[in-house]
């Protein structure tokens, strides 16, 4: 029976011939554009081709869910206070892993496997426009962001569209 092959022996094979072929980009450190992204880890989500950005344009932050974390507000700042980005773009997607998830389930779950209980908040929401509201406000309230420019949107996976969401000034 034939196996895969590993996925990451075949990221570094790949990463050989990407350096022949890529040349040097000697990018400066600050985004050109600004502009910092926060939004899921999703790996259906290729934010460069959907928004049009290059290598050097802007900060992109993901976890599960493009949540608030202390992390991500912790990469804002430094995005914003060394980097100079001036604008943030929340954006979470149709389909998300965390959209009704049960949180309890997947606890009871990882206790049965490994014997740890966790309580860990594992940031699972019911409507991707609504988390965006939420997950904007707690990056408007953080008192040590620069207040700058804030917008929402959900990716539709399925078929590329950005929907605005509408935010609470």
């Amino acid at each position: 029976m034939p196996t895969s092959p590993d996925p990451i022996e075949t990221a570094v094979l790949h990463n050989q011939d990407y350096v022949q072929h890529h040349g040097v980009r000697l990018l400066p450190t600050e985004p050109s554009k600004h502009l910092a992204i926060v939004t899921c880890m999703d790996s259906r989500l290729d934010l460069f081709g959907a928004l049009g950005l290059d290598l050097g344009e802007a900060h992109i932050i993901r976890n599960a869910g493009g949540i608030a974390t202390d992390d991500v507000v912790r990469s804002l700042i430094l995005s914003q206070r060394l980097l100079g980005t001036d604008r943030i773009m929340v954006i979470h997607h149709t389909r998300c892993g965390l959209e009704g998830l049960d949180e309890e389930g997947l606890r009871s779950t990882i206790e049965k496997e490994t014997g740890v209980t966790t309580q860990m908040a594992f940031g699972s929401f019911n409507d991707a426009a609504s988390d965006v509201q939420k997950t904007a406000a707690r990056l408007s309230s953080e008192p040590a962001l620069q207040q700058v420019d804030i917008q929402g949107f959900v990716f539709d996976v399925d078929n590329g569209l950005l929907t605005t969401v509408q935010l609470e000034k």
